[in-house]
């Protein structure tokens, strides 16, 4: 069957033009490649038989479709699918880490796979780790990163008395593991703005930032309910045991999930997710009738550059984002009281300003992206007049009453008289959303209006607020990432 090319099918996100896409897996840097896998089905836009794709560049920037890195062995230890994972740079070559998938155990073992180009893998025969620890009930997606003259791993858990966990392995030689015991294990946990840490956790990564200091970024996994919202923990790495600080949301919106990280060579901690669909369907991962008709699902994040400070961690889109900008289509600043229209704009697109609190008290400033002709159809970015929390709203963002509504918050501490400098990349049906003081919003949302796009600036409450705002069209700079081949 052949599908449309689909309106909401993003230009600079990453994922092929069609079937699905879910976690990142495997993010490293070799032999002067970066390269990032994904979850994959070649097949159909359904999370099953999952593979791992592949794509690398030389600079973050243009990206090369290569063949599929991995596929479930027929009645192999990986049957049912080749699941998350990383990898890691050695000077004999790559080497990949994955869950092994069956339908006929609750766990997942630890597989291996080699490579000596970086393109073609070979898996290792057997697996690394077997069997789960005593008193996990669930078990899956290592984590592996050198530390001194060793190896160290860490698997998602969920334990017996439900906490969920990140149990720590350690090897010399990549091949043979011993089992450390908890890294960290907590009782779900609120989070700030909503949610808790829940009593799985997937896809559990580490970022190592000197001085025994890191980050443990999860993804909460909930028994009943399935993939939720995500994670960080800041704190002490004693080695054995990680010292963890209060919890704290990594993505503030709805449609963000299972964070992977990359060491770059030039020292900074790169991150992508999996931004997931909203659509139709009862649940993330189950079947959308609406997904099967355009015939692919879900995304890469943009890379992020992740840095530590003092209350937690701090996220921003990775400076090649830059890269990206062709044309500037707006250049606006003043007051406004109302709408003032600033023009008409693309579909991908980089919205830098400031929005203001009126020293009144009395008025905020917003961004209103414009969908539809008759403006019914649109996208929200504004201060709220009473808290000063920034609200990204997709209540109207889509004329299609299929997709899925709701508004998200992010705190920006300002009061009156004072401004918050904020950063929107919207690429057709998705926005990240960015606050200088490092937290982030990603939704999906889905527009089917006719007519030009058109960004506005808005005001709520009364007299007048001030607003600055540029924006540039985003240019892929490489032709739109092919199919994967077999």
């Amino acid at each position: 069957m052949t599908v449309a090319v689909d309106r909401h099918l993003p230009a600079v996100h990453l994922r092929p033009p069609r079937h699905w896409v879910n976690d990142p897996n495997g993010l490293v840097f070799h032999d002067g490649w970066y390269h990032v896998f994904f979850q994959y089905n070649p097949d159909s836009a359904r999370h099953a038989n999952m593979h791992w794709g592949h794509v690398r560049s030389r600079d973050l920037v243009s990206w090369e479709q290569l063949p599929v890195a991995l596929a479930p062995t027929p009645a192999g230890d990986d049957a049912d699918g080749v699941w998350s994972g990383n990898a890691v740079s050695t000077d004999e070559g790559m080497v990949a880490f994955y869950s092994a998938k069956r339908d006929d155990r609750w766990w997942q073992p630890v597989a291996a796979a080699t490579s000596v180009d970086g393109v073609t893998f070979s898996k290792r025969p057997g697996l690394l780790i077997e069997e789960p620890p005593p008193e996990t009930v669930m078990f899956r997606d290592p984590y592996v990163w050198r530390d001194g003259g060793r190896w160290r791993m860490l698997v998602g858990a969920a334990l017996a008395d439900g906490r969920g966990a990140a149990m720590q392995y350690f090897s010399e030689d990549l091949c043979r593991w011993e089992l450390g015991g908890p890294f960290l294990a907590e009782p779900p946990t609120p989070l700030p703005g909503g949610g808790d840490t829940e009593e799985g956790w997937e896809c559990v990564q580490y970022a190592d930032f000197g001085v025994q200091r890191g980050a443990l970024v999860l993804s909460a996994w909930d028994p009943e309910e399935g993939a939720g919202q995500t994670a960080v923990y800041v704190g002490r790495d004693r080695g054995d045991a990680f010292e963890a600080t209060a919890p704290q949301r990594f993505d503030h919106g709805p449609d963000f999930y299972a964070p992977a990280l990359l060491h770059a060579p030039d020292g900074r901690w790169l991150v992508w997710g999996w931004v997931w669909e909203a659509r139709d369907e009862p649940r993330v991962g189950a079947v959308s009738s609406w997904t099967d008709e355009v015939g692919w699902a879900g995304m890469l994040s943009l890379p992020r550059e992740l840095t530590l400070t003092s209350t937690g961690v701090a996220q921003r889109p990775a400076r090649e984002v830059d890269a990206l900008r062709g044309e500037m289509v707006v250049e606006a600043s003043g007051t406004a009281a109302g709408t003032v229209v600033l023009g008409e704009v693309p579909r991908c697109l980089d919205v830098v300003g400031r929005l203001a609190w009126a020293g009144s008290g009395r008025a905020t400033s917003g961004w209103r992206l414009v969908t539809s002709a008759d403006g019914r159809e649109h996208l929200d970015i504004v201060l709220d007049g009473t808290t000063g929390e920034l609200v990204v709203s997709r209540e109207s963002a889509s004329l299609d009453l299929r997709a899925k509504r709701g508004e998200w918050r992010l705190a920006t501490g300002i009061g009156p008289g004072e401004s918050v400098e904020v950063r929107a990349v919207l690429d057709h049906s998705v926005v990240e959303v960015f606050l200088a003081t490092g937290e982030a919003v990603t939704a999906r949302f889905y527009p089917v209006g006719a007519g030009p796009w058109r960004l506005e600036v808005t005001t709520s409450g009364t007299g007048q607020a001030a607003y600055a705002v540029e924006a540039w069209e985003l240019v892929p700079c490489a032709d739109p990432v092919e199919e994967p081949r077999g």
